[in-house]
């Protein structure tokens, strides 16, 4: 069984919160990870209401059945008896202990508005993604932690070109996926999507019309890593703007679909304030696109965006577990400069990282980074541009290119 990174981070919240509910998408390992945990570190029972039986039981009395649960329990799926939560709210307001629930979900129960009114300060909420690529090969990923500490990597010998990274971009993190074949692969997404929209939606949105919402996943990953334009979506779908605005919330509930809000901040210049949509997983989104290693190889402009896409969840899933807290953003503005992922931690300081495709970096690839540096003095730590080359390249006060695989192994004079 793979290491998961978050996992310290789940047993820390557990010695300090009454409850933990680890939110994420189905396949992606939550009921690996709480198992383990609870045979080993948080020993509690484990209870699944994707089981009929259980789920019954749960339906028809939340309070008797949450009442009958020994001191500690794992729960997995916990979005599918919404009414549970509030049972489970009344026996933490009765009982101080920490850890007593661990709760899984497959779906943002925060949506749902009877939860989200009932669990504030009682339950530590916490995000699993599929796997990311330190966790495939053993190497615990600090490269948000460096970059904002003011210590880029410094890498040599690298895998050069994009085709050298397609294999790993289009296998993407879900681990029944990821060792299987193309064929094999394509055939678990197939059902994955088809099941998860079939069962899951039902349990966050009333949906009228489901086809629209697959119609919508696929649209996100043609423009994945482009501005989200809610009225040129409804266009191409045939719905109105608010069908499509909403659409995208319900994938984005899913753990399928992930918004990075642009960065405000007054750096001199009017700034275009639409966030950015990234399909949270790269071989989804080439299961979605169409799109296999020979693709990626020979089709620049789809590349661009795909390793783009790429690049930002990687980061989403390191600043899950790296040691600073960290926010998500994307900036850009009318005179064309831009970053494509910012991230900021609540005192201010400002890491950015800008995505190219190719296996050079030029001077114009920091234009963004630059105008953000100058701008944001002290604030700014680090800006880098992570490109398909060999080696880390100075390019100026606080500005490096380094290789894409710094996300993950990059730690100080690595080399490949």
């Amino acid at each position: 069984m793979l290491s998961r990174h978050m996992r310290s981070r789940v047993l820390a919240a557990l010695a300090e919160s009454r409850a933990v509910a680890a939110l994420g998408a189905r396949q992606v390992g939550k009921s690996t990870l709480v198992a383990d945990l609870a045979a080993s570190d948080h020993p509690a029972e484990v209870l699944t209401l994707d089981v009929r039986e259980t789920r019954e039981a749960a339906e028809q009395d939340p309070t008797g059945f949450v009442a009958a649960l020994p001191d500690r329990v794992a729960i997995d799926e916990v979005q599918r008896v919404p009414d549970l939560l509030l049972a489970i709210k009344q026996r933490l307001d009765h009982n101080q202990e920490r850890g007593q629930f661990l709760l899984t979900g497959s779906a943002n129960i925060l949506s749902i508005p009877k939860v989200r009114d009932a669990l504030p300060g009682r339950v530590d909420y916490l995000r699993l993604w599929p796997l990311s690529q330190g966790e495939l090969t053993g190497r615990r990923e600090t490269f948000i932690d460096r970059l904002l500490a003011g210590e880029p990597p410094r890498m040599t010998g690298q895998r050069i070109g994009r085709a050298s990274y397609a294999a790993a971009i289009v296998a993407g993190g879900y681990p029944e996926a990821h060792e299987r074949s193309r064929r094999g692969r394509s055939s678990f997404f197939a059902s994955y999507t088809d099941s998860l929209l079939g069962r899951d939606l039902a349990d966050i949105a009333t949906v009228r019309n489901v086809d629209n919402v697959k119609r919508l996943l696929r649209l996100i990953a043609s423009r994945t890593a482009g501005l989200a334009s809610f009225h040129g979506m409804a266009r191409d779908l045939g719905v109105d703007t608010n069908t499509a605005r909403s659409h995208t919330g319900v994938l984005e509930d899913l753990f399928l679909v992930r918004s990075l809000p642009a960065w405000h901040s007054n750096l001199g210049s009017r700034q275009i304030k639409s966030p950015k949509l990234h399909i949270v997983d790269s071989g989804l989104l080439a299961w979605l696109a169409g799109v296999d290693e020979q693709r990626l190889a020979d089709d620049g402009p789809l590349a661009g965006a795909c390793i783009e896409s790429f690049v930002a969840m990687e980061l989403l899933r390191q600043s899950e577990w790296a040691e600073a807290e960290t926010t998500l953003h994307h900036y850009r503005d009318q005179q064309g400069r831009e970053v494509d992922v910012v991230i900021e931690t609540p005192a201010g300081d400002v890491v950015g990282v800008e995505v190219k495709a190719g296996a050079s970096a030029r001077p114009a690839d920091f234009r963004g980074l630059a105008h953000m540096r100058d701008r944001l003095g002290s604030r700014f730590r680090a800006g880098v541009v992570l490109y398909a080359g060999e080696r880390s390249l100075p390019f100026g006060e606080r500005l490096t290119a380094q290789p894409l695989s710094a996300l993950w192994d990059g730690q100080p004079d690595s080399a490949g």
